[in-house]
């Protein structure tokens, strides 16, 4: 049972975010004075003392504290819901227990880094009757949902194939680069792919082929430096794509049909805009969409669902399917063969009535963290 009950104020979600890294840092934070309407930073939590004081200082009026402060935080009616940044191995704990105590739960992706860890989310928030949402913000994102609208609605034929090259150079003793903590390209990065694929193709992958690849860099002594995929969907479709650590910044994405593609890149980035080419025949258009606020709009739907009582879009599931994908994916690699996946049954798929434009943020002067990348 919860530790008090779940209904939220009338007007704004209070917020506590937790872990005060380089993405709550430079997004997450700054995206409140966007989320204003309904939304409202309350609380922060980190285990950095010097976090804790120069960013309760610039956020005024917030409480700080601690990860051992987190459990009274969470009881002491001062919030409703919170952001998770945490490291990936860390999400099941802190959400099933501010799913307990009545608290609702945003949470970063990847979900969890096991299909029992996305499931003991689901169940502590159905069994509280809190809300639980995956932070997947290109499902706010307009050039990813106009996209996705563009490739379901047969302008380029029968949707046959997917690809897409997801990669960055990581930092030396960057948590991504640590296994025990959920690391590795194909958590971190390659869920991206497998998000946009499922989404366009409008179905769950059915079959998993991976193969994971180490390098001699000194950085991959936990975990692949890059990793291959491929993912066959029912209708005979295929998505195929490369996400690595140790490769030159590349984020793009084509999905072929029948009678023409589209090709997105930068595809999955928060810090520019995007830019979709659509060819179909001789006829080619091309758009650019200015670089926005993608974690404003998260924060937005989240508190109006709470508000309202409905559910978010992404959920729970949506973070469970692509979870189960990079599991079966790195299972194949280790054993050298393909592994089938079941079917979970997929929520509602994101459309074009959930875009948000928000201005983009400045980004903040950054207190003991770093961007991932080199």
């Amino acid at each position: 049972m919860p530790g008090r009950s779940a209904r939220p104020p009338k007007a704004r979600i209070r917020y506590a975010v937790v872990g005060l890294g380089h993405i709550a840092q430079v997004a997450v934070l700054p995206a409140f004075s966007h989320a204003r309407a309904n939304s409202r930073l309350r609380a922060l939590v980190s285990g950095d003392p010097r976090k804790r004081k120069e960013l309760g200082r610039r956020y005024r009026g917030v409480v700080c504290t601690d990860y051992d402060g987190y459990e009274p935080l969470l009881r002491s009616g001062e919030i409703d819901a919170v952001y998770l940044a945490l490291p990936n191995h860390l999400h099941r704990e802190f959400a099933v227990r501010a799913a307990r105590a009545g608290i609702h739960v945003l949470c970063e992706k990847p979900m969890a880094v096991s299909e029992q860890e996305c499931l003991a989310m689901i169940d502590a928030a159905r069994e509280s009757r809190v809300k639980l949402m995956i932070a997947y913000r290109l499902h706010f994102d307009t050039a990813t949902l106009r996209t996705i609208e563009t490739a379901r609605s047969g302008v380029v034929g029968d949707l046959k194939l997917f690809s897409s090259v997801f990669t960055m150079q990581v930092r030396d003793e960057n948590i991504r680069l640590e296994a025990r903590m959920g690391g590795g390209p194909l958590y971190d990065i390659g869920i991206y792919c497998i998000n946009a694929a499922r989404n366009l193709f409008g179905a769950e992958p059915i079959e998993a082929i991976g193969s994971a690849i180490r390098g001699g860099d000194a950085r991959f002594d936990q975990v692949e430096e890059s990793f291959a995929a491929v993912l066959r969907f029912p209708g005979e479709r295929i998505a195929s794509f490369v996400c690595s650590f140790g490769a030159a910044d590349v984020s793009s994405y084509r999905v072929v049909g029948t009678e023409g593609d589209v090709v997105v890149e930068p595809a999955y980035e928060y810090a520019k805009g995007l830019k979709t080419v659509t060819t179909v025949g001789e006829r080619r258009r091309t758009q650019r969409y200015r670089r926005q606020d993608h974690f404003a709009p998260e924060l937005v739907h989240f508190s109006r669902c709470v508000l309202e009582d409905r559910e978010p879009e992404p959920g729970g599931l949506e973070g469970l399917i692509d979870v189960r994908a990079i599991c079966a994916l790195r299972e194949s690699a280790r054993r050298g063969s393909a592994m089938p996946i079941s079917r979970v049954g997929a929520e509602a798929a994101p459309d074009a009535r959930q875009a948000m434009r928000k201005p983009p943020v400045r980004k903040p002067s950054l207190v003991r963290a770093e961007s991932a990348s080199r």
